[in-house]
């Protein structure tokens, strides 16, 4: 069997030569024994190879002895709320996303929704995974668990009915399975919903659901123009991720909606605590600050926001690839919560998207996450650090080589998954000097990245 799947966060491979029926059921009797659960909550996506790995991973949960509470064809973020709303012991989320169609995963929690990881049991589940474990005395058994009662009721308790007036949102779903959660949504507010590939389809009819890919934003765009709505949502496939769209179609940078968000959810808890990645920090940094909260910084990813959050008690985490924490959501990440919040922005102020993100993007101009492929990442960003330490103003390495200079600054970090480097560069209100010190960057990138037989142009500020 393959245990590549297991990665540092998740388990993720094709199906079916590295995840299966087989694996499933071995993953789901390691669990319980790496765990301790009793109850654990178990859903999943619209992926066509979801029900069948669901079932055997329940055959496992209940064979080592598991009370299963069954959401079915759910979110992921309906596992946390579970887990967390109902005390279960745990819950597993059968996704993988927006990986390609024939492949599937596993996202997996712990008491209160705590994820579970390579640094906190992953690893032990997979070693437990290696072996067929011998069944419990006494087999566990299976109860359908319908949450969305309960889970619409919160998702609505961010907003104020009172503030709220007609809007008009396209709403992409990408035939992933956000379009259920708008129709549970639909009759309690007073949007006018435009749906876009609404239906799940796990065959993927448009094409896998990543709005992160630049072809996969034409049919939302296109939506909010001719519709001429006020702004439009898309979805990855298990929503746990949203990405916004204003009334132009124009695809907004989820950094600029991180700042928008805390500023908003500050003001309704009249200050507190937020978690941010350190990529790109200096929008998020003055709205916080001018919201009476105080942003600190974290490494990037779900795993280390969400420990982070819990250990400052913060009320909203971001990163800007689109996952937005609530302390009140198990400081867990939500797709839902993040598009009511903005709803009720534009209704209250009776702002134009458009017009609440302009004005942060003039302020501080960024280059968007840039990606190259280098032989040696780890020795590029060192040789990065050494040419640019003499005139910056402070370094750290939360996340990887964070560097600020009086009028922009850059994060230049490790992927967790491919040999490259991700670059971002932002500037104080100065978008050519952002792009001049990008496109520098890249080509010192490019140059260190030869064989050091080929390096023969010199690497210079």
């Amino acid at each position: 069997m393959d245990f590549n799947c297991f990665k540092a966060y998740d388990i993720r491979g094709r199906v079916p030569d590295q995840l299966n029926s087989e694996m499933a059921e071995r993953i789901g009797r390691a669990y319980v024994a790496v765990t301790g659960a009793r109850k654990i909550a178990v859903g999943y996506d619209i992926r066509l190879s979801s029900p069948q790995i669901a079932d055997a991973l329940n055959r496992g949960l209940m064979a080592a002895g598991a009370e299963v509470h069954s959401i079915g064809l759910c979110g992921t973020e309906q596992i946390y709320f579970a887990t967390s709303h109902y005390r279960l012991d745990g819950g597993i989320m059968v996704t993988a996303s927006h990986n390609p169609k024939d492949y599937n995963g596993m996202k997996m929690v712990g008491p209160g929704a705590r994820p579970i990881s390579s640094d906190n049991g992953l690893i032990d589940i997979r070693e437990g995974a290696k072996s067929v474990l011998p069944p419990a005395s006494t087999p566990g058994s299976l109860q359908r668990l319908d949450v969305t009662r309960a889970y619409v009721d919160h998702l609505l308790g961010y907003v104020n009915p009172e503030h709220l007036r007609p809007l008009r949102i396209v709403v992409n779903a990408g035939n992933g399975g956000a379009g259920a959660v708008i129709d549970a949504l639909e009759p309690h507010l007073p949007f006018e919903f435009h749906k876009v590939h609404h239906q799940p389809d796990g065959s993927f009819p448009n094409g896998v659901p990543n709005p992160l890919l630049q072809e996969n934003r034409v049919a939302t765009s296109t939506a909010v123009i001719d519709g001429r709505a006020d702004m439009g949502i898309a979805w990855d496939g298990d929503y746990d991720r949203c990405f916004f769209f204003d009334e132009q179609g124009r695809f907004i940078e989820g950094y600029y909606l991180v700042g928008l968000l805390a500023d908003q959810f500050l003001r309704k808890h009249n200050g507190g605590k937020v978690i941010h990645d350190p990529r790109l920090v200096w929008n998020t940094r003055e709205l916080v600050s001018g919201a009476k909260g105080i942003a600190i910084e974290s490494k990037t990813g779900h795993a280390f926001i969400k420990q982070r959050m819990r250990e400052e008690d913060a009320v909203y985490g971001g990163e800007m690839s689109a996952h937005h924490y609530f302390r009140d959501f198990a400081y867990c990440d939500s797709g839902m919560i993040p598009w009511l919040l903005v709803a009720e922005r534009l209704c209250r102020s009776g702002q134009t998207l458009s017009s609440l993100i302009d004005a942060r993007i003039e302020a501080f101009p960024a280059s968007g996450e840039i990606n190259r492929t280098v032989a040696d990442p780890t020795v590029v960003i060192k040789a990065i650090e050494t040419l640019y330490q003499q005139e910056a103003l402070s370094v750290n390495h939360i996340d990887g080589l964070s560097m600020e200079f009086k009028a922009w600054r850059f994060n230049l970090r490790l992927s967790n998954t491919e040999p490259v480097i991700r670059l971002n560069v932002e500037s104080r209100g100065d978008r050519a000097l952002m792009e001049e010190r990008t496109e520098a960057l890249l080509g010192q990138v490019e140059a260190l990245s030869q064989p050091r037989a080929d390096q023969r142009k010199a690497v210079t500020l």
